[in-house]
């Protein structure tokens, strides 16, 4: 199990499990403990496929949280290697919500360039990120340093992560 501390507005507590069906599928499940009012922030699951000739994967699931109860989640990502060595990508990627009734909520969908730097230092791995959320029209940045993560966009919306 993958556990993080994750901070922006509050301390969260979040995990994540990943059970294999085959070698490209994987039932993924995770969840948040909101450590300000000791209560589960959200659960999901999520059956997520893998193509990996296409650099391509697919996922579909539910998520149930506090305000927007259970919803239906589908998502895809494309990567788009500038590199031989696939250190430099171009991603483009969305998510999109469906509530009970089926009505669609809350559309995600980003362009955005990766480059990883693998021993930028000895044992220590960095990636950065720079995209464009194209349906909130922000920009937005991803810093990843082995077990840190910080990521910020124009709005002023920034958030913390600590992988244990």
């Amino acid at each position: 199990m993958e556990t993080s501390l994750r901070y922006s507005k509050s301390l969260r507590i979040h995990a994540k499990e990943t059970l294999p069906f085959n070698s490209k599928t994987h039932l993924q499940l995770h969840g948040e403990l909101d450590t300000g009012t000791g209560s589960p922030s959200y659960f999901s699951a999520m059956i997520r496929h893998l193509f990996p000739e296409a650099l391509t994967g697919l996922g579909v699931g539910f998520h149930y949280d506090k305000r927007h109860k259970l919803r239906c989640h589908v998502r895809g990502k494309q990567e788009f290697p500038l590199r031989t060595d696939s250190l430099v990508t171009f991603n483009v990627k969305g998510r999109c919500d469906f509530d009970q009734d089926f009505n669609q909520k809350n559309p995600v969908g980003a362009a955005e360039f990766a480059w990883n730097i693998m021993d930028f230092k000895e044992d220590q791995d960095v990636r950065f990120k720079v995209g464009y959320e194209l349906f909130n029209r922000v920009p937005y940045m991803q810093i990843r340093e082995n077990n840190w993560t910080l990521n910020a966009n124009m709005k002023g919306k920034w958030n913390l992560r600590f992988d244990l």
